[in-house]
């Protein structure tokens, strides 16, 4: 059975930052085109992040320059460093399969981000 697991987010200022992490358990990552999501308050889940297997990653525009998706092979982990935190980065932050590729695990409980001004 997969497991996915998120964690990491809390409370920021704007302009800070913080490191999210997905523990993986039932899947191997690497295999997987991997990705995290987002879902604010009123708004539809959107995908923020994805990095294939092979390393190759890409992002949603509001977020290119500012957030970095990355994974550690040996620990089965993915990460998302956000840096330069906005307001409307706020939002329940999920990881899993990319959709574009394949049909989601179950969803996780997903980490809350939240940011103030």
């Amino acid at each position: 059975q997969v497991q996915l697991v998120e964690s990491g987010g809390g409370l920021v200022q704007a302009g800070g930052s913080l490191r999210l992490s997905c523990a993986a358990s039932g899947i191997i990552l690497r295999f997987n085109v991997m990705a995290w999501y987002r879902q604010a308050p009123g708004k539809q889940r959107e995908l923020v992040a994805a990095i294939t297997g092979g390393g190759s990653t890409n992002y949603v525009d509001s977020v290119k320059g500012r957030f970095t998706i990355s994974r550690d092979n040996t620990k089965n982990m993915m990460y998302l460093q956000m840096n330069s935190l906005k307001p409307e980065d706020t939002a329940v932050y999920y990881c899993n399969t990319d959709l574009r590729d394949r049909a989601p695990y179950t969803w996780g409980q997903g980490t809350q981000v939240t940011v103030s001004s």
